[in-house]
């Protein structure tokens, strides 16, 4: 053995005295100036700093996790998020495409006997009970994290959100014909539970899928899209297969239901799932070590939210504009556009459920889908094609828009219905697009470790941009009435 020995009495444990003792019995120590000879309890009890610890805190589904990096195999988690993306927006599309339900049913002279403004001004306060609590809670989650962590807010707002669909399905039951104002402030009052709810879910939805590869980002804004579409098939088949509103109306609410649930049993079945979790060890991974790498300088965890912000701003810009003109034409201009030819292939009774509803609807989730596939512009140019999607606003006022109850001044310039369902194709797919190009952008322009916070900027631009642009859509009856000029 390599160094100088002396022999000491042995005084000290049971394996030790086996382990270092000569065949006299006594202690084998080091001579002075060398290191004694002794056993290691093991690697993780030196008590050294984590970072000099392999596999510290790695399990070995971890290790295996990094060894054999996993595929997403089906498409599963990616079909999932699709499914989140249909959950988010479904109170707001249950609600506005249950129209006839709440105004020719449940709020008119019919059904209650009495003549009142409740189903008159429906739409209107409809927009400010859904928008100003998914707004506000949508900006304040990005700060407050209401509940805690991303998991406890996605499970309360989905399980708000399902109390109150069947509050709703309820009220459809109920014979409501005597107290219509009741009805009416019952109603509005849920649709603000609602959306609270859904505004917190909505902006943790984008900062779980902000943690993954960029095209489920986009499987959230495809989902988003397919909503709408899903919800009009929807509401149609309860219509036709029901006998009367009433029977209708419970059905519909009932499939927004199984919706929610579905939404609330995929999401705990993600952790299942090898892909997902070696996506989430990784990110944790880069976390660890950014907060080891800045332990000096940052004494908080509390992200650096302005820092944030300004990086992924011109993302948030670009989410902010795209929906700001998607929604100041679509539904309020687009359903009033009357048709031009007389002899067109859309009968008129079906013009507006065919060139708005379905054709938007659609056309946004060809959109969606491309983007999952062809990402372009780049980051960088990403706002030139945003910006200059505001023409679309004056080209919908130049066709035979007609809004009830106003006298048009401004001539009609384009009365081809064929161009205008070609400017409605454009308008729907750059709208599908250019939201999923920059929501799957925004979470890219920070660090890892502040991805989610980013995903939740994104997300509650995109808020902002829907709240505005249904705001200023009020304006447009009011140009259309007040602008008059010729084409030389």
């Amino acid at each position: 053995m390599a160094g100088s020995y002396t022999k000491k009495e042995f005084s000290v444990g049971p394996e030790e005295q086996t382990l270092l003792k000569d065949s006299n019995g006594t202690r084998i120590v080091p001579a002075k100036g060398t290191e004694p000879v002794r056993l290691s309890p093991g690697w993780e009890g030196t008590g050294r700093p984590d970072d000099e610890l392999n596999f510290k805190g790695v399990t070995m589904d971890q290790a295996d996790l990094e060894l054999n990096p996993p595929k997403d195999r089906l498409n599963i988690v990616f079909c999932i998020m699709v499914l989140h993306g249909i959950g988010v927006l479904m109170p707001w599309n249950m609600f506005i495409t249950a129209k006839n339900y709440f105004v020719n049913y449940k709020l008119s002279e019919e059904y209650t006997g009495i003549q009142s403004n409740y189903a008159t001004n429906f739409l209107a306060y409809l927009g400010f009970a859904a928008q100003v609590p998914n707004l506000l809670f949508n900006w304040l989650n990005v700060f407050m994290q209401f509940g805690g962590n991303l998991t406890t807010r996605i499970v309360w707002g989905i399980v708000i959100q399902v109390l109150i669909f069947v509050c709703t399905v309820i009220l459809a039951m109920i014979d409501s014909s005597g107290w219509p104002g009741v009805f009416f402030w019952i109603t509005m009052i849920s649709v603000i539970i609602l959306n609270t709810a859904n505004g917190i879910y909505q902006n943790s939805v984008f900062g779980m899928v902000a943690k993954l590869p960029t095209k489920y980002t986009g499987a959230v804004i495809l989902g988003s899209n397919i909503s709408g579409t899903f919800t009009a098939i929807i509401n149609f088949i309860a219509q036709y297969m029901a006998p009367n509103p009433r029977t209708a109306a419970i059905y519909y609410f009932i499939t927004a239901l199984f919706v929610l649930l579905a939404c609330f049993d995929t999401y705990f079945a993600l952790p299942i799932n090898r892909f997902y979790r070696y996506r989430e060890f990784l990110h944790q991974k880069g976390i660890n070590k950014r907060q080891l790498e800045n332990s000096t300088r940052d004494k908080h965890n509390t992200p650096p939210y302005w820092k944030i912000f300004k990086q992924c701003f011109p993302q948030c810009f670009n989410t902010f504009f795209v929906f700001f003109v998607t929604l100041s034409l679509f539904p309020s201009v687009q359903s009033d556009v009357e048709r031009s030819n007389p002899n067109f292939i859309v009968p008129s009774d079906y013009y507006s459920t065919i060139m708005c509803f379905l054709t938007f609807n659609v056309t946004a989730l060809i959109g969606s889908s491309i983007a999952s596939l062809v990402q372009w512009p780049s980051k960088k140019y990403l706002i030139i094609p945003v910006v200059l999607r505001i023409l679309y606003i004056p080209l919908f006022l130049l066709c035979n828009y007609k809004p009830n109850g106003i006298s048009r001044v401004l001539p009609v310039y384009i009365n081809n219905d064929w161009v205008y369902f070609l400017i409605a194709v454009t308008m729907g797919i750059s709208s599908g697009y250019f939201s999923s190009l920059s929501m799957m952008y925004c979470p890219r322009m920070v660090d890892s470790q502040y991805m989610a916070t980013a995903g939740m900027f994104g997300a509650a631009s995109l808020i902002t941009g829907i709240f505005t642009g249904i705001l200023f859509s009020m304006v447009m009856p009011i140009l259309v009435a007040n602008i008059s000029f010729e084409l030389s």
